[in-house]
């Protein structure tokens, strides 16, 4: 079992820039393959990035590469979000989770997860 608790949510400038966190409690993190979902109202949730176990692997939603960077600090147990020239469409409330399956390529695709924080609203607006 971890919990997951997201922070760093908030509203900024068309452009800007934004770095989420995730900190998880519980089991070793480090035994967890990490990722980034999204949703903004009335659509669904959808994924953004994905990190595996020791941080070899990362894969990122078309919409966000090259704007967007995944990492992680195991010794922190603590997983980030940066964001960069933010749009007014990434506008959502961002979720972590955390899956117990292990991935490395284009497999971290397809993941599935397993524990789910509570959420952080970003907002990106003029």
């Amino acid at each position: 079992q971890v919990q997951l608790a997201e922070s760093g949510g908030g509203l900024v400038q068309p452009g800007g820039s934004l770095r989420l966190s995730c900190v998880a409690s519980g089991r070793t993190f480090s035994s967890y393959t990490m990722g980034w979902f999204r949703q903004a109202p009335g659509k669904e949730r959808e994924f953004v990035t994905v990190i595996n176990l020791n941080g070899g692997s990362t894969r990122y939603a078309d919409s966000v590469k090259g704007r967007f960077t995944i990492s992680r600090d195991n010794a922190k147990n603590t997983v980030y979000l940066q964001m960069n020239s933010l749009k007014p469409e990434d506008t959502a409330v961002y979720y972590c989770a955390a899956s117990n399956s292990v991935c490395s390529g284009s497999a971290c695709y397809r993941v599935r997860y397993d524990y789910w924080g509570q959420g952080t609203q970003v907002t990106v607006s003029s």
